[in-house]
């Protein structure tokens, strides 16, 4: 990832650490493995934030307006009805 970056101090279990840094690439720094493992960890977490708002917003739409019919049956008619 390029641009500025921010300088921040991680205290990490030493043995965790000496584990990272047998399992980096070679010509990796430790930097940017921690980098990438962070913005993993940030995409994972964006995703069940994500994830806990459609539910959130799946239950309102259900108090307001009751449960929906499945679709499926629906699609399935639409896709097999001959096009023109």
């Amino acid at each position: 990832m390029a641009g500025q970056r921010a300088v921040t101090t991680v205290r990490l279990p030493v043995e965790l650490a000496e584990r990272a840094k047998s399992m980096k690439a070679e010509g990796e720094s430790f930097n940017d493995l921690v980098i990438d493992a962070v913005e993993r960890e940030v995409r994972r977490r964006q995703g069940w934030q994500a994830l806990d708002a459609i539910r959130l917003i799946r239950k309102r739409l259900e108090t307001e307006t009751g449960l929906q019919p499945d679709s499926v049956p629906l699609i399935r008619e639409l896709r097999e009805r001959p096009r023109g």
